[in-house]
C-alpha cells in the first residue's frame, strides 16, 4: 500500500503483510468500523480489523484470530459482523495463523519491498517487457 496500515498483533501483522503481496488488494483501512447489535440479552460491539478493497471493486471484511484463541463471544461477533457483510454486499473472511515456515519466507520477501530496495526506474519498466521487444 505504499503507507503504515495499523496492526495490534504480530498476527495482524502477518495478515498485512500476505494482504500487500496479493495484486487484487488495492487499498486497506485498519478497524474501519463499529458494529452495533443486541444479542437478545446485552448490547454488543465489534470493529473488525480490515477492509479491504479489491480491483475489481469487490469489498471484503477481515477478521483475524487463531482459531486456538476462538470464544464463544468472539464467534458471535464474527457471525454478526459476516450476517451484516452479507447485507450490504460485501465479503466476509475470519483469518487465522498462516503456515509458520510460509509466513517466515513471505516475511522475509517483503522487506524488499521497501523502495530502498527496488531497481532504478528504468531497469524496472524494461524488466516487464519480453526480450523480443528490447
Amino acid at each position: 500500500m505504499r503507507d503504515h496500515v495499523g496492526h495490534e498483533s504480530w498476527l495482524e501483522q502477518d495478515r498485512l503483510i500476505l494482504l500487500d503481496r496479493d495484486p487484487q488488494v488495492v487499498a486497506i483501512a485498519s478497524q474501519p468500523f463499529w458494529l452495533h447489535w443486541h444479542d437478545g440479552t446485552r448490547k454488543r460491539r465489534h470493529a473488525p480489523d480490515y477492509f479491504v478493497r479489491l480491483a475489481d471493486g469487490r469489498a471484503r471484511v477481515v477478521d483475524v484470530r487463531a482459531a486456538d484463541e476462538m470464544d464463544g463471544a468472539t464467534r458471535e461477533a464474527f457471525e454478526a459482523t459476516q450476517h451484516a457483510c452479507r447485507a450490504v454486499g460485501w465479503e466476509f473472511e475470519w483469518v487465522g495463523r498462516p503456515e509458520p515456515v510460509f509466513m517466515a519466507n513471505i516475511r522475509w520477501l517483503s522487506r524488499y519491498r521497501r523502495a530502498r530496495c527496488g531497481r532504478p526506474v528504468a531497469v524496472a519498466d524494461r524488466s516487464g517487457r519480453s526480450s523480443a521487444n528490447r
